[in-house]
């Protein structure tokens, strides 16, 4: 069974370096880049069908070039056996719509059509929440949202889900689709593998991929908007009908705290640091 997973490289506001151009929008290449922290509960949704049913895992991401290193993290992840990059610059400054419109034709173009689709629920730099269910929207599938858990039916075709709804108070409903089907991961999910099969096949897939991901490039393909037959016009800033009204700089965090340094040689000064935790082991 052929799955593939959504993911993105996001600023890494720990650092507070991110880059905004005059017309506030994000500068990606000159900004640290990390995971999107969401994407990992996907991850971890497609490498539990991987191991329980087996078949390939395709991770596809858009971005600069720089975001190959983000995939090769995800392969380590997901044991991916296929790697692709939407990029170039008619690509760039693409809001939710631009790129879901993209990503679902990369999908679209990939030889073996997936029988589940994974996406992280939003991503940290947007927070909207829209990207995997337009893609989905484009790709004409069912879609389950909030999935905690999920059992796929290959024979049955058809995938059921735990997904957990919010109101006045926490729900988990049941759901069932056929594939193939659009699945955005919960923060909740976690992965299960009930049978020692699956717990034996889990570690014979992680040492196989360790020396898969270091030669990463070799599994890497990289399609720009020619390749997909994507108008400029329909994709990127120019096909985002998104307006952003202003971006507030996010300055990096000042260290408010003093610290006392300590080398361990004088007895006072360590007996020093002794009396001041001496009140938080007692529970003051």
């Amino acid at each position: 069974m052929h799955t593939v997973v959504l993911t993105k490289g996001v600023p890494d506001f720990r650092e507070g370096q991110v880059s905004f151009d005059e017309d506030g929008h994000l500068e990606r290449g000159k900004t640290p880049t990390v995971m999107n922290p969401n994407d990992k509960h996907a991850l971890r949704a497609a490498l539990q069908t991987k191991v329980r049913n087996g078949g390939d895992v395709t991770l596809m991401s858009m971005g600069p070039p720089g975001y190959k290193e983000v995939l090769q993290e995800g392969m380590r992840d997901v044991y991916a056996d296929e790697l692709y990059l939407l990029s170039d610059r008619e690509m760039g400054a693409a809001d939710t719509w631009a790129t879901a419109m993209t990503v679902a034709t990369g999908i679209q173009k990939l030889d073996d059509e997936p029988a589940l689709v994974f996406a992280g629920f939003k991503t940290a730099d947007g927070e909207t929440g829209h990207t995997g269910p337009q893609t989905c929207w484009c790709l004409d599938m069912p879609m389950i949202t909030h999935v905690i858990a999920l059992d796929v039916d290959e024979e049955a075709g058809t995938v059921r889900a735990k997904r957990l709804v919010e109101g006045d108070i926490e729900e988990i409903e049941t759901v069932e689709t056929e594939l193939p089907a659009f699945v955005v991961a919960d923060p909740e999910f976690e992965p299960t593998y009930r049978k020692a099969s699956h717990r034996l096949r889990w570690k014979d897939l992680r040492e196989e991929t360790q020396e898969r991901a270091e030669a990463h490039e070799d599994y890497l393909t990289v399609w720009d908007h020619e390749d997909l037959n994507l108008d400029p016009d329909y994709i990127g800033l120019d096909g985002s009908p998104t307006i952003v009204a202003g971006v507030d700089p996010i300055p990096k965090a000042p260290a408010e705290r003093e610290a006392t340094m300590i080398d361990g040689v004088d007895d006072p000064e360590i007996e020093q640091v002794f009396d001041e935790l001496d009140a938080y082991a007692a529970g003051d």
